[in-house]
This record gives C-alpha cells, structure tokens and sequence, in this order.
C-alpha cells in the first residue's frame, strides 16, 4: 500500500513556508528571502518515500492586499487551498500568536476536505518555553488539528517526524509523478526566480514588491560548453531601475553573479548570463502588465 496527495503550507508572509518546503524536498525549489510576499506562484516540490509521495505546494503568505497583485496572490492561495488533501498551518517559535495567525486559522474550516496539521516553525531560533507556549496558543486555535508538530527546517530536526504524520494522511494511491522529478517548474521560470531572488538581497522599502523577472531566452552556444541566459528585471518607476542597476553597474554586477551561481546548476553547466532592466510603470496595479508577467 502507498499513499500520496497534496499538501501545502499556509501562514503570514515569512514565517518559513518555502524553506521548509526546500527542507522537504532536499533541495531548493523555491526562493527564499527576508522580503515578506517573496513567493508569488504555486510551486510544486517532490518528496519520494518508500511509503509513498508527497507533492508539497509552495503559496505566497496570505495578507491583506494592498494591489490587484495582492488580490491575485491570495486568490492563488484560495484555489491551492480547495484543492490539497492536507494543510500545514505555520506559525514561527519566535512569535506570539496574533489577529493575522487567527484569521488565518479560522479560514481553515472554509476548506472541510483537507486533513489539517499545525507546525511551529523555526524551533532553532526559539528557547524551550517559548516553544512550549507557542505549542499551546497553536493548538487552541482550533479543535480539529490531526497533529500539532514542532520543528527546525533549517536543522532538519523533527522534519522526519512531519513527513512520517503527512505522509499517514495522505489518501492511498500510485506516486503522481515519476520518481526522480523534484518539481514540475519550467527551466525559464526557476531561472526566472533565480535572478529575482539575487535582485531581492539587500534591498528595502517597497522595492522587493516591485521587482518581476521575465526570462527572454535560455540556449546553448554553438560551438562551447556555454548556455547563454537572457533575462529582463522589471520594476515600476526610473528610480527602482536606477537602483537596481547601481552606481555604474555595479549593483547590477552583483545580481548577475549571484544569480549565476544559482542558474549553473540548473543548466548543468557554465551560464552567460545578460540582464536587461525595464520599467513597466505601476505594473502590480495593472491587470494587462500583470497578464504579461504572467499573473
């Protein structure tokens, strides 16, 4: 007998939904960053046991939105919601339970086929008693958890423990992708994240909300080793590009290194890597420019 099905994790942006989801699969499938709202598709991570296999969703934070971007994002959510056969509510160690956590947690009953597990996050940074309080404001958030499950993705510790309780309340069934599948992620939109996640590093104010990343071309170079990657940074206004591309380039430089390093291992090789930045002007707001970008 095997088991496989669906899970995804809900919460507040940057409580630990996408390194976990990494954790699970043992390697990286979503970005991750400090930026509240990094994650903006459902992306689908493959954990294969012997018992069976699990597709692990990974959804932006639920939030309230401020543009039609943020409608779309928790819209997502909602569709990925109806859809899992598990959800994993997450609330970080290091936080107390508050109004967003609640509203959060009473959504749940919106979704009555899901089997519903709550995890706190982030153990590593937490101290015993604030994990154990955490522990008791999470579970009296409702009544029909199947588990309340304490864990460190970044020590892996007690993530064994969650695979084993998912995996239990998965419905009986053959794996739904091939073995040796870790995520069904085109190569052009995991480049593209790849180049978002090196532009996110070190910038602040609103900024991260307003980068996109399209990727226009991903070919090998005739005659070398190299794959040559051309992809744009789109922003909202002049002075984000100017940021992005810093005093003579050299901001810029640096994202492309990053990014890069990140690309190759895709690619399974050497990158030449060009990055173009544009401005598409309000583009979070805009239901056409939105369409383009892929939302």
């Amino acid at each position: 007998m095997t088991r496989s099905g669906f899970v995804t994790f809900v919460g507040r942006p940057n409580v630990g939904k996408s390194t976990l989801t990494n954790a699970l699969v043992g390697q990286k499938v979503a970005i991750t960053s400090e930026k509240p709202q990094t994650t903006r598709r459902a992306i689908r991570g493959i954990l294969n046991r012997p018992g069976g296999q699990l597709v692990v969703v990974d959804t932006p934070g639920i939030h309230k939105p401020r543009t039609l971007l943020g409608e779309r994002l928790n819209h997502l959510v909602e569709q990925v919601l109806g859809d899992v056969d598990v959800i994993g509510f997450c609330v970080p160690a290091t936080e107390r339970v508050g109004p967003g956590d609640r509203r959060i947690a009473a959504s749940l009953g919106g979704y009555p086929r899901a089997k519903k597990v709550a995890i706190v996050t982030k153990t590593d940074a937490a101290s015993r008693d604030e994990i154990t309080e955490r522990l008791i404001e999470v579970d009296g958030l409702r009544e029909d958890w199947d588990a309340v499950i304490p864990l460190s993705a970044l020590t892996r510790e007690q993530l064994d423990v969650l695979t084993d309780e998912l995996l239990r309340l998965m419905p009986e069934g053959p794996a739904l992708y091939p073995e040796g599948v870790v995520t069904d992620e085109s190569l052009e939109d995991r480049i593209a994240e790849v180049v978002r996640e090196a532009a996110l590093e070190g910038v602040r104010d609103e900024l991260p909300h307003s980068i996109a990343v399209t990727v226009d071309d991903v070919a090998p170079r005739e005659g070398s080793d190299l794959t040559d990657v051309y992809a744009s940074i789109v922003v909202e206004r002049d002075s984000q590009k100017a940021i992005i591309i810093g005093r003579k380039g050299s901001r810029l430089r640096e994202v492309g290194a990053a990014a890069r390093a990140g690309i190759e291992p895709l690619v399974g090789g050497r990158v030449f890597l060009s990055l173009h930045v544009r401005v598409a002007k309000d583009w979070q707001r805009d239901p056409k420019q939105l369409g383009r970008l892929g939302f």
